[in-house]
């Protein structure tokens, strides 16, 4: 089994190229952020022609998610209990559903735009409520199949970000930031690709801005957190960078992960 996550900062200008990314490196299942569409605008048949099914979840031409699978797609859960809301709007940043007997969520975590921005303590609250009820759940069955997969605009440790200083006052390295992100570690999830792609210098995005990709000028944000029974599955891992140089990419390379 083969699944991965993918920011793909619109699925609407691209869900040809995901597909045809998907059919050339035989992915199960798909997790996918940043779709950006509603969900009456979402590409469904470009999926359906390769034998995938999809679930979406989109409210507006921002954040969006959706996991597609081709061993099925069943209990689809949107949002989860507790999850804030930002200025009023419960946005588009977390479906979950079981495929082959995983239960995959795809997430998308606020940005935080800046540390005094009421962004950013929207951003802490979120992770922290995500934290709360999957560290819950994963309590209830230790046994469980689970893949917390998505964009989690947390780059972990300084090896995780191409200059530490340049994110100095800035957001997604801070410590409550890390703080947060370790809350899912603690709780037993694993980093389930870290061992197959060590850094330094092992990214997931790259900005379009200043030449950042060239010049391997990265963060990595994006990962598959799994539950000690999936972690003991999966067996290699690898960043796809040839995803991110493809023309007309998204700013994100999926990471992949196999399963036993």
């Amino acid at each position: 089994m083969r699944i991965a996550t993918w920011n793909v900062n619109s699925i609407r200008a691209r869900s040809e190229q995901v597909v045809a990314w998907m059919n050339r490196h035989a992915i199960d299942v798909l997790a996918m952020q940043e779709t950006k569409c509603t969900d009456d605008q979402f590409p469904v048949m470009s999926f359906i022609a390769h034998g995938y099914d999809v679930a979406f979840h989109g409210v507006s031409g921002y954040n969006g998610v959706a996991i597609a699978s081709r061993i099925g797609v069943h209990d689809v859960h949107i949002g989860f209990d507790g999850q804030p809301e930002y200025d009023g709007q419960s946005e588009a940043r977390a479906i979950s559903a079981t495929c082959g007997g995983v239960r995959v969520w795809s997430l998308y975590a606020p940005n935080g735009r800046e540390p005094d921005h009421q962004h950013f303590d929207y951003k802490l609250r979120w992770l922290g409520a995500l934290a709360d009820v999957t560290s819950l759940e994963l309590s209830h069955d230790p046994a469980a199949q689970v893949a917390l997969l998505g964009d989690w605009n947390v780059a972990p440790t300084d090896d995780d970000v191409w200059d530490r200083a340049y994110f100095d006052g800035r957001t997604h390295t801070s410590d409550v930031e890390r703080a947060a992100f370790r809350r899912f570690l603690d709780a037993g999830f694993a980093d389930s690709a870290g061992p197959y792609t060590p850094g330094p210098n092992t990214y997931t995005f790259w900005d379009y801005q200043s030449g950042r990709f060239a010049r391997n000028e990265g963060m990595r944000i994006d990962f598959g957190l799994c539950s000690p029974a999936l972690d003991d599955r999966v067996h290699d891992a690898f960043i796809d960078r040839n995803a991110r140089a493809a023309e007309g990419a998204s700013d994100h390379a999926p990471v992949v992960f196999d399963l036993s």
